[in-house]
């Protein structure tokens, strides 16, 4: 029997292992002691020479966001997986392709970038580097004229986070008290424009279950077109960004901007009203403004990263996409915190009626940008 995604969201933020196409490895592997080996089913050791490497993209590891949730997954896999691990920051675009360079110079074995914009740099360094495997977070390969490709030696790490961004589109909408509620992403991108996708969908069956006509600012769904403060890094964009909103009547904001986003939170406390949702990550967990954060639309990067790292060291790596869903909970929502019973116990109910169609099929959150 299925679990509801409030309830399950409390699990989620644990350590949750997540597998290509959302299937449980048969056995999981525990260390011997730290060094470079695990144990075997039979209690024999078996000698693992992965080294496992992360590239941030400009965000850097302390993001409160993506990046900071796939580092997270690359340390689990050091501490349970008992394997080296390398990590590299970059602090702007122009460091992907250098830092990917230096991770296989220093002997990574697998090397993982965290990010959509990585794309390129990981996809050059597969094709030139057959013999050493990659990983990139949000987004898959592709050819010169966008057609998607396979490569033999890399790994997307997808999410349909349109699917979660759908409940919270829901819960946002039955949670405003001025009928306007904005969204606004980083940069126009397949993997944050997927999240404004659902969230308008979300919106639109609330107003159809309800007969109310919450507006939603900041994204047109159907020209997809919207607001985007052009950038994952500059706070201040974020902040003036969701004053504009706040003076149009929102009340309740979903930043799609990783460390931009904290400039919504800022906002929304120099205002002294309105909410937020976060994304990627439990923002009440990461951020400093989790009283202002209704829920969280999570992607569980951390478990795609230290997953596909598991399947290095199990000597199974396969190029098959992994693809997080509410069915796989590889997305879902966080628990509401600070707004637990300020949330209508219809809209939960019906949240979780809503999530049960997704899962089995019945309902279909459609998105350009899914993957």
């Amino acid at each position: 029997m299925k679990k509801s995604i409030l309830g399950t969201a409390m699990l989620a933020a644990a350590a949750l292992t997540l597998a290509a196409c959302g299937q449980a490895p048969a056995e999981d592997p525990t260390t011997d002691g730290g060094d470079d080996t695990t144990t075997s089913e039979d209690g024999g050791e078996a000698t693992s020479d992965v080294v496992a490497c992360l590239v941030s993209d400009a965000g850097g590891f302390d993001d409160q966001s993506f990046n900071q949730a796939g580092h997270e997954g690359l340390l689990r896999a050091e501490s349970e997986l008992g394997i080296e691990i390398n990590e590299i920051e970059s602090a702007t675009d122009a460091d992907f392709a250098p830092n990917i360079d230096a991770m296989i110079q220093e002997g990574c074995t697998f090397v993982i970038g965290a990010g959509f914009l990585l794309e390129d740099a990981i996809q050059a360094a597969a094709e030139a580097n057959p013999d050493i495997n990659f990983g990139l977070v949000d987004s898959g390969f592709s050819d010169a004229e966008f057609n998607p490709v396979e490569i033999d030696n890399a790994k997307p790490l997808l999410f349909n986070t349109a699917e979660a961004a759908f409940l919270g589109g829901y819960v946002a909408a039955s949670m405003s008290e001025t009928g306007t509620i904005a969204t606004y992403g980083g940069m126009a991108i397949p993997s944050v424009q997927i999240f404004m996708d659902g969230y308008a969908d979300g919106v639109a069956q609330y107003n159809e279950d309800t007969g109310e006509d919450v507006s939603l600012l900041g994204w047109d769904k159907e020209a997809q077109q919207g607001d985007f403060t052009g950038d994952f890094d500059n706070q201040s964009n974020g902040q003036n960004l969701t004053n504009t909103f706040l003076g149009q009547g929102a009340d309740i904001i979903l930043p799609v901007a990783g460390p931009v986003g904290l400039g919504t939170g800022a906002a929304l406390e120099a205002n002294g009203s309105g909410a937020m949702i976060w994304v990627d990550s439990d923002g009440y967990l990461t951020t400093d403004y989790g009283s202002l954060i209704i829920t969280s639309v999570m992607t569980e990067i951390g478990a795609a990263v230290f997953d596909s790292i598991e399947e290095q060291v199990g000597g199974s790596f396969s190029n098959e996409p992994y693809v997080g869903t509410l069915e796989n909970e590889g997305v879902g929502l966080a628990e509401f915190h600070d707004f637990d019973g300020q949330v209508d116990q219809e809209v939960i109910d019906r949240v979780n009626e809503l999530q049960e169609q997704i899962i089995s099929g019945e309902l279909v959150i459609e998105s350009p940008n899914a993957p």
